[in-house]
């Protein structure tokens, strides 16, 4: 049997890693900018925690969970995405306790599991960047949560993104709603695929969240929920809108969109970018103010998003968007001869330490092979050691873009190889 990576898996190879961490690093900045601060939790869970949140009926629970009974006989769960074990976090660790500053806000990154057909940018190993803000009920949260994933968007280089925005509204005009949609989907059940037949049963609401073509036709008609709305969420729109507009970030309602686990109230949105000629969503989230304590923890609300780290790469890339990856050697040591194998290591630990990405060749090669690998690993000086240079303890330190050289002392250079750099550099 040939061994291979599982299906729906990727091996993050070193080219591609550097344009992760980018990503990464990028995320770290941009989230400080707005007081966040990370959160890691486990990547499994017990079943209950994704069940109870995310609902038994969605997707996610009833198809795409890897989950199974461990050798305690317990039902664990490879996490499918982010917010419930971080409401689950919140609620154990008693961060609502009042001498923790309000609203809290967190993000994570790390990989999710789901069960489901393998495409471009959505594996069953995936990778997630979300945010959670608990503690605000100001419609300002909503706008701010946005205002940073356009932030980032427009920061990274991603162009042609575009909100789409929506309202759940509260319990009492999503109840409304639901059975405003029942009347409405129930004489064209047999019209609609099979599992929107079984959604229009368990929760109505997802098949207006159907990619199916005949879903898609039936609901074309279907009443907004913009017109089920009691006072409190109209106002609650409103003035999400209101904000939105006024930080110049525009929007469109899209009144069929809902999100597909059962958390969500009020505010819902996403970002989607063109890629191929078709709308791919690229961020997601929207306000969620009954979690914390469907988790049995006090009333508290939240609001966050997230985003797949493998279609951002994907964006970027159809986008033709070049990361500023920091990339080449400081120094490439070419050795010659055993006489210079332990002076060289010495050399390169040396520049180590003082801070510069340093390589030396390991393979006693000729000459010519040593510096072809100095030109790949783009070094901007190359330094030459061989047995008459550590006899002499003075070797010719080379730009290897301008190819000038100097002459440095090689305790000099351990000590303070900054110095030496600058000349040559400037040379």
């Amino acid at each position: 049997m040939k061994l291979q990576r599982p299906k729906g898996t990727q091996d993050i190879l070193p080219q591609e890693a550097a344009r992760w961490q980018y990503v990464e690093g990028f995320v770290r900045e941009m989230f400080g900018r707005y007081n966040y601060a990370e959160i890691r939790t486990p990547m499994f869970e017990h079943y209950e925690v994704i069940s109870r949140s995310v609902g038994d009926t969605s997707d996610i629970v009833s198809k795409e969970m890897y989950d199974f009974y461990d050798k305690g006989d317990r039902h664990i769960t490879l996490r499918p995405e982010g917010t419930a074990p971080v409401v689950r976090s919140y609620v154990e660790n008693k961060l609502f306790a009042p001498e923790i500053q309000k609203p809290l806000k967190l993000y994570y990154m790390g990989p999710m599991f789901r069960y489901e057909r393998p495409q471009a940018g959505r594996l069953r190993q995936f990778h997630q960047i979300g945010v959670e803000c608990f503690g605000s009920q100001n419609p300002a949260s909503d706008a701010e949560t946005i205002a940073m994933a356009a932030q980032f968007f427009a920061e990274l280089g991603i162009t042609g993104v575009k909100l789409h925005l929506n309202t759940l509204g509260n319990t009492e005009s999503r109840k409304a709603y639901r059975q405003a949609l029942i009347d409405y989907l129930t004489p064209l059940k047999e019209s609609l695929s099979s599992d929107s037949q079984r959604r229009l049963e368990e929760n109505p609401l997802r098949v207006l969240d159907s990619k199916e073509k005949e879903d898609q036709a039936a609901v074309a008609g279907a009443p907004s929920i913009l017109d089920y709305l009691d006072e409190e969420s109209s106002s609650y729109f409103e003035a999400v809108k209101a904000m939105l507009t006024a930080l110049g970030i525009h929007y469109t309602i899209d009144s069929n969109m809902v999100r597909g686990l059962d958390y969500y109230n009020h505010t819902i949105f996403e970002f989607m970018t063109e890629v191929g000629g078709s709308e791919l969503t690229i961020c997601a989230g929207g306000r969620y103010d009954g979690l914390v304590a469907y988790f049995d923890g006090p009333e508290t609300p939240g609001v966050g998003f997230g985003m797949g780290i493998e279609r951002l790469l994907l964006v970027l890339e159809k986008q033709g968007v070049a990361l500023p990856l920091e990339e080449g050697l400081d120094v490439y040591i070419a050795v010659l001869g055993d006489e210079a194998n332990l002076p060289a290591l010495e050399l390169v630990q040396s520049l180590r330490e003082q801070g510069f990405k340093a390589e030396r060749d390991y393979l006693g090669r000729k000459l010519k092979a040593q510096f072809k690998t100095a030109d790949a690993f783009q070094a901007t000086v190359l330094i030459t050691l061989g047995s008459s240079e550590v006899e002499a303890g003075v070797v010719t330190v080379r730009n290897n873009q301008t190819r000038e050289e100097v002459s440095a002392n090689l305790e000099d250079i351990k000590k303070d190889f900054a110095r030496v750099l600058a000349t040559v550099v400037e040379k």
